[in-house]
């Protein structure tokens, strides 16, 4: 039994260390999925590499949720969302320049961002727990990456590499939830004159609400409770965009305003 573990957690060291070189080097790598076969196994990669971001002095800020739009995750073949850490050196203002050089594979998607006012530790919880907690809400623009090559992701490689998280683009105006209606807030994202992804609140696991608290209650009773301060991110609105140097992305989401992500040349 403790050979086992032990190669349990040499294979984890491993995939850890292939994603990690794929961000040292610049190049993307194979898909983690030959090493890490299980939801929890692939957690235990991302909290391997939280560890060395945490070692290098990073900041965790909140989290994001991926996988919330059904589609995607029929594509995957999996029935709920997953979930990466948000740090401090990966938000940007609005409108201000976001280095697409920090990125390999970038791709751009509108969503609600979740702003916590009060901890949400134990559980479970319901949407009036979260609607309780949240301070205020801004619309955000999340900038995905992947480290696998070529997007070839299983629920495995996206959950290990952090839920695929890049960077996001927080909009600079708070509003309250008290009289939005976020299931219905249409969405509308442009890069220069043109729209290139549409879509609402009732996108994102029929409301953004709902995927804040899966994440709660999937939080609640662990070491890293979601508290006050955290950004949440609760996933895409619409279709996600590929991104070259210099685009310029405007997410407008009803009710809330509209953001921007700058990317240089």
């Amino acid at each position: 039994m403790h050979d086992e573990w032990s190669q349990a957690v040499d294979v984890r060291a491993q995939a850890a260390e292939r994603l990690a070189e794929a961000v040292r080097t610049g190049r993307p790598c194979a898909p983690i999925r030959d090493l890490v076969g299980t939801a929890a196994d692939a957690y235990a990669v991302q909290e391997l590499g939280t560890r060395q971001a945490l070692d290098a002095g990073r900041r965790p800020v909140g989290r994001k949720i991926g996988l919330t739009n059904p589609v995607i995750q029929q594509q995957l073949g999996v029935d709920q969302p997953d979930f990466g850490v948000l740090f401090a050196d990966t938000c940007y203002g609005d409108g201000l320049p976001v280095p697409p050089e920090r990125f390999l594979q970038p791709k751009a998607e509108a969503e609600v961002a979740l702003v916590l006012g009060g901890d949400l530790e134990g559980g479970p919880f319901t949407v009036a727990d979260v609607i309780r907690a949240v301070d205020f809400v801004l619309p955000a623009i999340e900038i995905a990456d992947s480290r696998i090559a070529g997007w070839d992701i299983s629920l495995v490689d996206t959950i290990a590499d952090n839920a695929s998280s890049g960077a996001f683009v927080l909009g600079g105006t708070p509003m309250s939830l008290r009289g939005l209606d976020l299931r219905a807030a249409r969405m509308s994202m442009t890069r220069g004159d043109q729209e290139v992804s549409a879509g609402s609140g009732e996108a994102c696991l029929g409301h953004p609400l709902n995927a804040a608290v899966w994440l709660a209650n999937r939080l609640g009773g662990t070491e890293h409770p979601l508290r006050a301060g955290d950004v949440v991110l609760t996933g895409a609105l619409g279709p996600v965009v590929p991104v070259e140097p210099g685009d310029v992305f405007e997410a407008r989401i009803e009710g809330l305003g509209s953001v921007r992500a700058v990317f240089g040349k």
